[in-house]
């Protein structure tokens, strides 16, 4: 399947809604991306309104996989589709579910920043949240914009920075640790934050099955457990 195109059909009613369920998948994403984004914000801001938004909001993630799925599924009854067409649909029923489970992390990060809105605010265990928090939503973005552009080098690219979402991770889990040793009396904040960059590292590890979606459905091939380099392979073939 080339970049940014569909197969055509000779019923017109098929191509659009082939091209519909696409765009479903996108207004999902932008909404997905969204959450991450405020969730992030109420976090290190400690702003519980905003918080608040995101869990309330969480619904409608949920109520757009359920919508997209079932109308995925009528397609792929009612029109029985082969090749480029059946790996669109099955990346569309894979990629929501993984957008669905990065609006859960979303929502238990909102969760997580109104509990630490009612403590102290160190400014130093803040700001590599933070910027670890901007690598997923940067990581998200790309991997949407692969799935808009069927573009499966740019989801190569996007999957290559998962390593470096990991490393931050342990740095802060690290960071965290020592706090906790520190003094006792940070454990329940220090428990908090840990949680939410467990959250933002999930949050990376769905965008990269997202990348690796898009290979499936422009090169066709499976290239779940496999490793960055076979990834980069399989595309350069």
């Amino acid at each position: 399947m080339e970049k940014n195109s569909i197969s055509q059909h000779i019923s017109h009613q098929f191509n659009e809604e082939l091209e519909d369920v696409r765009n479903k998948v996108l207004a999902m994403g932008g909404l997905v991306e969204e959450q991450v984004v405020y969730s992030m914000e109420s976090l290190v801001t400690g702003n519980v309104e905003q918080a608040e938004l995101v869990i309330s909001r969480d619904y409608q993630v949920n109520a757009m996989e359920v919508a997209i799925d079932e109308e995925s599924v009528q397609i792929l009854a009612r029109r029985q589709p082969a090749a480029g067409d059946l790996r669109l649909l099955i990346a569309v029923i894979k990629t929501i579910t993984d957008l669905e489970r990065i609006g859960d992390q979303a929502e238990r990060i909102g969760r997580m920043a109104i509990h630490l809105a009612e403590m102290e605010r160190p400014k130093s265990q803040y700001t590599e949240l933070a910027n670890m928090g901007e690598r997923v939503r940067t990581m998200l973005h790309g991997a949407l914009d692969a799935f808009a552009r069927m573009d499966a080098e740019a989801a190569v690219s996007v999957a290559q920075q998962d390593a470096k979402v990991d490393s931050e991770y342990d740095a802060i889990m690290r960071q965290m640790i020592t706090f906790m040793m520190e003094d006792p009396r940070n454990v329940r904040r220090t428990l908090d934050i840990m949680w939410s960059a467990r959250a933002l590292e999930r949050i990376g590890d769905h965008a990269c099955n997202i990348c690796e979606y898009v290979i499936y459905l422009v090169k066709g091939k499976d290239v779940r457990h496999t490793s960055l380099e076979q990834m980069e392979k399989e595309v350069r073939e």
